[in-house]
């Protein structure tokens, strides 16, 4: 991973996080979600008519990966709408880290040397760490419909992450890849609500549209991002850097939404600036 690549994966932790905290404000989740995922294939709309279109091989992982946005965006509005956002955010990023070495060494082939593997068990360690903050309070723990939630946002994120790293190669064009998977899994949440939310849908929507549209847009670059990186380097320590979001989401908490940041997310991030140091290391 060069430093550039580590660049453009930290730049989208902090736009990931920003959105996640936009959706999370909105207290209304279906709202919040529709304007982001809809935004979203607005952007991936207007993306396509520029991009090259994917090659035939990256379909079967377009496909697939909608599905399990889908499903990933159900999970998380779910978690959001009945836990913290400083317990539910690391707990459903700080899960996939791991299952994403293991899934991407299984179905794609691909190992670690000693100092990646090294500053992914460290970089997980630190988001374990901050998963876990605030759990042995009795009144912080979250409820278990919650927890369970954000534990499964954590493996449907590692799945996502898994396929889309695979599609965008067959792809032959990031941006392409980027465009029509907005655009197909986009739509989805959107229909869903002028079925659900068919009287007034429109009155709910507008005094969050600016807000909602600009989560869209942090959204949208923030995957972007990944998945042009995931074409530059193995999906393990991408997946592990990316979740540096956490740290950011967990400030994000404390700054905005009153919530508790504390010493053990500190050495969480500490943990974190580690290993990222042993996964940019040069054999």
């Amino acid at each position: 991973m060069t430093p550039l690549v580590a660049a453009a994966v930290l730049l989208a932790a902090v736009t990931h996080a920003s959105w996640n905290a936009i959706a999370h404000g909105i207290r209304d989740q279906l709202v919040a979600f529709t304007l982001i995922a809809g935004g979203g294939a607005l952007i991936g709309a207007v993306a396509a008519c520029f991009a090259p279109f994917p090659d035939a091989g990256a379909w079967p992982y377009l496909v697939a990966s909608a599905v399990l946005h889908l499903g990933y965006q159900a999970l998380l509005m779910r978690s959001f709408s009945l836990g913290d956002f400083g317990q539910m955010y690391p707990i459903a990023r700080g899960t996939a880290p791991l299952l994403v070495t293991v899934l991407a060494a299984v179905f794609v082939g691909e190992s670690l040397d000693r100092w990646q593997a090294a500053g992914v068990a460290v970089a997980s360690a630190g988001l374990v760490g901050v998963a876990l903050w605030g759990m042995r309070s009795a009144a912080a723990k979250p409820r278990w419909p919650a927890l369970v939630a954000a534990l499964a946002t954590g493996v449907s994120i590692a799945a996502y992450t898994v396929v889309d790293g695979v599609g965008v190669r067959e792809s032959g064009t990031p941006l392409g890849y980027i465009a029509w998977l907005m655009l197909l899994q986009g739509s989805l949440i959107p229909l869903y609500a002028l079925y659900a939310r068919r009287d007034g849908l429109l009155e709910r929507l507008r005094p969050h549209a600016r807000l909602g549209l600009l989560g869209a847009a942090l959204s949208v670059g923030a995957y972007a991002l990944v998945l042009w990186a995931q074409t530059r380097a193995p999906l393990a320590p991408i997946a592990a850097l990316r979740e540096s979001s956490i740290i950011v989401g967990a400030a994000i908490g404390a700054v905005f939404f009153k919530e508790r940041f504390g010493t053990p997310r500190l050495a969480a991030a500490g943990l974190m600036v580690v290993g990222i140091g042993l996964m940019l290391h040069v054999s």
